[in-house]
């Protein structure tokens, strides 16, 4: 029998907020492609609109310029 998926983890937005605070520090402030400290982001990278959840092993933070990388390949 094929079960159906689980719906993805969505959290509200201050739990978002605080999961978004544990990543920046988790990966020291850096941008993980260029090592920049400004203009930093939270990314999925598996993205929200493909079921990806908002987790720890989901999100790594990118500055706003390698962001836009990612997402207008």
């Amino acid at each position: 029998m094929i079960r159906p998926k689980p719906a993805p983890l969505r959290l509200d937005p201050l739990s978002y907020e605080s999961l978004r605070q544990q990543i920046l520090r988790r990966d020291a402030w850096r941008c993980q492609s260029c090592g920049t400290m400004s203009n930093l982001e939270v990314h999925h990278r598996e993205f929200r609109s493909h079921s990806g959840e908002d987790s720890e092993e989901n999100l790594i933070t990118l500055c706003a310029a390698c962001h836009a990388k990612l997402h207008h390949r």
